[in-house]
């Protein structure tokens, strides 16, 4: 895999997170205490599916940990790798997903991208989230589990729908856009 790195990934990287600090405060509650359903999930998944793992993998970790820190004070770093992990395991598929080249709206696509965001999140919120609560902070082990699943299933729902739809609706645009040629 080639890593493009320039410009419109710097700007990806800069509008990405943001977008994912501005909507920190954007939580529906779940029935489950500190485990909100957030659509900044879908933001950071869209920008790793358009850009790739490295913007990916830095909204989620730059956006999240600058999101805890500007509105509770301190940054929970149990909570801010995992976003990273699911960002850059979004982005390692960019190429694809087509999204630029217009390929996106088709099933198959979709398809790929969920189940990738699917085990993107299972391995970030059952996996590495309860773990990292367990080292670095000795929370409980059930509570940690119980609070990764629910994040792991609000996850996989709002990037499911929304991410989703902001794929679409850009490789539907902005494969058009970019088609577009200077006149003599």
């Amino acid at each position: 895999m080639k890593l493009k790195f320039g410009i419109k990934e710097v700007v990806a990287i800069g509008i990405g997170t943001a977008l994912f600090v501005a909507l920190t405060e954007i939580q529906i509650p779940t029935p489950i205490p500190n485990t909100y359903l957030q659509p900044r999930m879908a933001i950071m998944a869209f920008l790793a599916a358009v850009f790739g793992p490295v913007v990916g993998g830095i909204i989620g970790l730059l956006g999240h940990a600058l999101g805890d820190a500007m509105f509770y004070g301190s940054v929970w770093w149990s909570w801010v790798f995992p976003d990273a992990v699911v960002g850059l395991a979004i982005g390692i598929f960019a190429k694809k997903y087509a999204i630029k080249e217009g390929g996106f709206g088709n099933t198959k696509m979709i398809i790929h991208f969920n189940v990738v965001q699917v085990i993107a999140n299972a391995v970030a919120w059952i996996v590495v989230a309860p773990i990292l609560d367990i080292l670095i902070y000795a929370e409980p082990v059930n509570k940690v589990f119980v609070q990764g699943a629910w994040a792991f299933v609000g996850n996989i729902i709002i990037i499911g729908i929304l991410g989703t739809l902001l794929c679409v609706g850009y490789s539907a645009v902005g494969a058009k856009s970019s088609s577009l040629k200077k006149e003599d």
